[in-house]
């Protein structure tokens, strides 16, 4: 067990590390090349922080594990909205003005709503996995062309404008792009064979392993970013990393594992987890709206998402030893 918990640790370490160079390593070469930093911001930046969830979950259904790629996915969600979110608004109250983040918010949800369609059957199959791929290609089809909009003086252009860094040689870049490239898969080996271990020892299903435990490593960039990016007064960047991590996660993770392997949906993900995803998401569209004054994240709002999260973290965990208790009696 300590092996396994050390396993874990170590993967989520080299796991944060590596996604930290790939995203500087992109977006450092994109910049270079001349593309616009808004575009940079919305496809790079947002697809380097999911890169852990994709590859962790590529890696578990390889190992026949796709209920820890199912649980990290929708894991993920949760936490990115219920934690990250929630202790960045409490730290430091959020505005948010991007007129381009209020244009993913709907797709965002249409995109949930799809995935939640295609578990009613308690199953993704192999075409399913094609058909969230395919929305994935999409997606950034779309996130390139609303980079290419002229939104006037958009909070988010200015603040990615400000983040990305222009004095790295393109070199140097595409070398640190290539090490994280590198580093992410040995790392997801690392993690995945941890969370395996502990699955297997604690008597509970690998996907309330992916729906706590390495739903919250994976989520560590973002958080990260949320917070620095919080402290910095770049609003729209630390809630944009959430909304694209989000659509990345339900298209490219649930995809990629869905296409290696079919993923079985056991009943209580729909009953429980989709619910709790939709309850955040919701709740955050709300808080964006402005048709009640600035859309504004404060410190009460912050504490809610928290306190849900913690919830949904609680009713988890009971549920999986309940359930260990009864298979062990």
């Amino acid at each position: 067990m300590l092996i396994a918990l050390a396993q874990l640790a170590g993967g989520f370490v080299l796991l944060v590390w590596a996604a930290d160079r790939l995203v500087a390593g992109a977006a450092a070469t994109a910049r270079n090349l001349g593309v616009s930093p808004l575009i940079i911001g919305l496809t790079i930046v947002g697809f380097g922080t999911s890169a852990p969830e994709l590859v962790v979950s590529a890696v578990a259904s390889m190992r026949d594990n796709p209920g820890l790629a199912l649980g990290n996915a929708i894991g993920s969600n949760i936490a990115n909205m219920g934690l990250v979110l929630g202790l960045t608004a409490v730290i430091y109250p959020l505005r948010l003005e991007s007129t381009a983040l209020k244009r993913e918010y709907p797709l965002l949800i249409l995109i949930m709503l799809t995935c939640f369609v295609m578990a009613l059957d308690l199953r993704y199959d192999t075409i399913e996995g094609w058909i969230l791929l395919a929305g994935l290609t999409g997606l950034m089809f779309f996130l390139v062309w609303l980079g290419l909009q002229r939104f006037a003086s958009d909070p988010l252009a200015d603040e990615f404008a400000a983040e990305i860094p222009t004095d790295t040689p393109t070199r140097k870049a595409v070398f640190w792009l290539i090490v994280g490239l590198l580093v992410l898969p040995l790392s997801s080996s690392f993690l995945v064979d941890g969370a395996i271990t502990i699955a297997t020892t604690m008597g509970i299903s690998d996907t309330v392993v992916g729906l706590t435990l390495v739903a919250f490593g994976t989520s560590l960039p973002e958080l990260a970013t949320a917070v620095t990016s919080a402290f910095r007064r770049e609003h729209d960047i630390a809630i944009g990393n959430i909304i694209g991590s989000n659509m990345f996660n339900m298209l490219g993770v649930l995809g990629i594992a869905a296409v290696i392997r079919p993923i079985d949906v056991a009943p209580m993900v729909l009953a429980r987890d989709f619910p709790i995803m939709f309850l955040l998401t919701g709740l955050l569209y709300l808080i964006a709206s402005d048709f009640r004054g600035p859309a504004r994240m404060g410190r009460a709002s912050g504490l809610a998402f928290l306190s849900i999260y913690v919830g949904y973290e609680l009713m988890v965990w009971f549920s999986a030893s309940a359930g260990a208790g009864a298979s062990g009696g």
